[in-house]
């Protein structure tokens, strides 16, 4: 375990870097669409390929790595016919990610990624609350024991998932960070604001260590959401962990735009709005991940952005999502959104 903590590192600095997609790296090393990334935790002939993933992503200047293990929960590992084996897989993502972390002198914290279900709980869906408390506990349990010092949920869509998901990580005693994806009109696609967000999240119990916005669509509307969060909560301590750029689809593939120099905007961008824990989703590679290290090293923390200001560096925003980043944007009643499933990338 880590000997430094992540409230201790944030008092020591006044920014963290998280690190890139794990997907698409994935995806690069051989994984196939369809296949479950996780059970590469506990596969001989693959395991040691994550273990290069965290390692180049510590390479590249990370301060924390995410465990390969956002599909989880027993819901996403039944379409694998895995659902038995939970704690197993988590366990397995965290001790790959700690060995790399304790393979150097600083200090790297391991993040036990946490992603939804893939269900919608009740009145909407059929998934009863306290079922996902408990699968997210479950899941929570097996990131702890293979050594995780922190928890990170992540594409939350919904108010009572993200909630249940909280409830469930708090069983561990382990600290909770947790994202949402803010891609659907300046809005999650259940229909919860930044604004939504940063209120709600201030209240509930067990409240995270540190909330924030991740995936999305693309770097400039993340900043947007983030902004957003942080005119409702100045206070809060904020996490941006957006996409590389707009997903394109060229020779039979995702491919995204954003290149180390956009990335590098990104990240002073960030600091400067007043993230704290900056990273990169979707498409961020070790080399736009180096090159967002290089730049906050190098960056002394200017005033906080105009939206204007993103524009001109990352690339349009959406009218959505420019109402988002000074807390006007307007939710979409959860019933009215549909059931999708999605992969973080």
């Amino acid at each position: 375990m880590s000997k430094t903590t992540l409230a201790e590192l944030l008092d020591q600095r006044p920014w963290l870097l998280a690190d890139g997609a794990t997907g698409t790296n994935l995806f690069d090393m051989g994984l196939q669409s369809g296949d479950a990334p996780e059970m590469w935790n506990v596969d001989p002939e693959f395991s040691d390929r994550i273990r290069t993933l965290h390692r180049k992503f510590i390479e590249a200047g990370a301060d924390i790595i995410l465990t390969n293990s956002f599909g989880g929960s027993a819901y996403r590992l039944k379409l694998h016919n895995a659902a038995d084996r939970v704690f197993e897989i988590n366990k397995a993502a965290a001790v790959l990610a700690r060995l790399e972390a304790d393979a150097v002198e600083r200090p790297v914290l391991v993040a036990g990624s946490v992603g939804p279900t893939g269900e919608i709980l009740q009145p909407i869906g059929e998934l009863a609350y306290e079922d996902a408390v408990a699968a997210f506990a479950e899941q929570a349990e097996g990131l702890k024991a293979g050594g995780a010092d922190v928890l990170q949920l992540e594409t939350i869509s919904a108010e009572d998932e993200y909630r249940a998901a909280v409830e469930g990580c708090a069983t561990t005693g382990l600290p909770v960070l947790g994202t949402m994806s803010f891609d659907t009109n300046g809005c999650t696609m259940m229909g919860v604001t930044p604004e939504n967000f940063a209120k709600f999240t201030a209240d509930m119990p067990n409240a995270p260590l540190a909330i924030g916005a991740n995936c999305g669509t693309g770097a400039s509307e993340l900043l947007a959401t983030v902004m957003g969060i942080l005119k409702a909560r100045p206070d809060a301590i904020v996490i941006a962990k957006g996409n590389c750029g707009i997903p394109e689809y060229k020779d039979g593939s995702i491919h995204y735009s954003g290149t180390p120099d956009l990335m590098a905007d990104y990240a002073r961008l960030a600091m400067d709005a007043g993230a704290r824990i900056i990273g990169g989703c979707c498409g961020t590679s070790y080399e736009h991940l180096a090159a967002m290290r290089a730049a906050l090293e190098a960056h002394d923390k200017r005033p906080a952005p105009s939206i204007e200001q993103v524009i001109e560096k990352l690339g349009k925003v959406s009218d959505q999502a420019k109402a988002a980043s000074c807390g006007h944007a307007h939710a979409t009643p959860q019933s009215a959104r549909p059931n999708r499933r999605r992969r973080k990338t």
